[in-house]
Parts: C-alpha cells; structure tokens; sequence
C-alpha cells in the first residue's frame, strides 16, 4: 500500500480502523525528512497490510501539538489504538522495517494487560 496523507479530518478514522497504523510527522522544509520520504515509503511498500501515513506538521499543526511533536521527523507506531513507539529521528531502511517487524509480533494482549497494570500502579 502507497502511503497515506493523514489529516486532522482522517486521523480517527485511520487509526480507529483497527490493525497497525505507521505515521511520519514532517515538513517540506526539512531536509532530513526529505532523505527520509523515499525509504518510507519504500518499507511501506514491503507491508501491504499495514496503514502508512505521512503527517505535514506545516499543515496538520494541530495534530503535530496534540503528539507533543518538538522535532521532525518523527515516527510513531499505533497498533489496535496503542502507541507503541515513538521517537524522532530517520530510520536506515533495515531498522525501519525491523521495527515495523517487532510491532507485528507483539503480544497485544499481553500489551494492554501490561498497561493495565502500570495504570492500576499509579491510582
């Protein structure tokens, strides 16, 4: 699957679909995120199930303020509506895809179970 422009119109829905959710914050102005677009959407191509979405912060500035987005690019993984990484910084093309990998293989319920917990810890 080609990558997704993800807007603040589409966002819920994107990630509210389900399943595992790849986004890339940038700008057009940035140029590491510029060297970083074609690995993207490169590894978004190895990985047809999975949604790839590529968020402007010039123009989804809300959304970039709603994640706390301080520098760009950044990377976030949502799977089942659990953020499960988030990190500024490009990724070399095999690190992306490992990641993606490590995602895929998770335990989600092992996930949401250790989220309960650490929730329950701090009441």
């Amino acid at each position: 699957m080609a990558t997704v422009t993800v807007t603040a119109e589409n966002f819920d829905e994107i990630v509210t679909d389900g399943g595992t959710v790849v986004l890339d914050f940038w700008a057009a102005w940035c140029g590491p995120c510029q060297t970083f677009a074609p690995i993207y959407e490169k590894v978004s191509s190895t990985f047809p199930d999975i949604t790839f979405g590529k968020i402007d912060t010039e123009s989804q500035q809300n959304l970039a303020r709603a994640f706390n987005i301080m520098s760009i690019p950044t990377l976030m993984i949502i799977r089942d509506q659990i953020v499960l990484f988030n990190q500024a910084g490009a990724l070399p093309q095999s690190a992306l895809t490992q990641l993606v990998d490590q995602a895929l293989r998770l335990d989600m319920d092992a996930v949401r179970s250790e989220l309960a917990s650490e929730k329950s810890d701090h009441e």
